[in-house]
């Protein structure tokens, strides 16, 4: 079999957690999504900001990224 410029897709079926958050960081969930609404003129729910809000948070974090590259 040819070998192939495109390397095989990594597993990309969603996990789901379920997680509980306390009454004032739920608020502050709803008015980042109310401000994002505002800042490009679309609307999504928090469930949907929070696994990008994560990630933002992982890739930004230095200590994590080099910590993970010695893994």
């Amino acid at each position: 079999m040819a070998e192939l410029k495109l390397p095989q897709l990594p597993d990309r079926n969603p996990v789901k957690l379920s997680i509980s958050v306390l009454p004032d960081l739920h608020q502050s969930l709803v008015e980042y999504a109310a401000i994002y609404a505002q800042a490009y003129g679309r609307e999504e729910p928090v469930t949907e900001l929070i696994p990008a809000m994560l990630a933002a948070f992982l890739e930004s974090d230095r200590a994590f990224v080099r910590g993970r590259g010695k893994a």
